[in-house]
């Protein structure tokens, strides 16, 4: 296999952290909202930890598209 096709396909395998980043988001937000309709006074108090979540699944996927990056442009 030649370096150029393997760097492609590292890459490629690295930017799947993306397709879970944006699961994880959807099931967090999706889990919000149905807690809230059926308890709206406890919404209000679980909105940090709604916060929380997003920013630590978005960062996974942030980390993921930066290896991919390296991967590509400095290997």
């Amino acid at each position: 296999m030649e370096p150029e096709a393997a760097k492609l396909i590292g890459a490629g395998l690295a930017a799947i952290a993306l397709a879970g980043a944006g699961v994880g988001i959807g099931h967090i937000f999706g889990n919000y909202l149905a807690g809230a309709l059926r308890n709206p006074a406890a919404a209000q108090s679980q909105f940090a930890n709604l916060l929380l979540g997003f920013a630590l699944a978005e960062a996974t996927g942030l980390f993921g598209l930066v290896v991919a990056f390296i991967i590509l442009f400095v290997f």
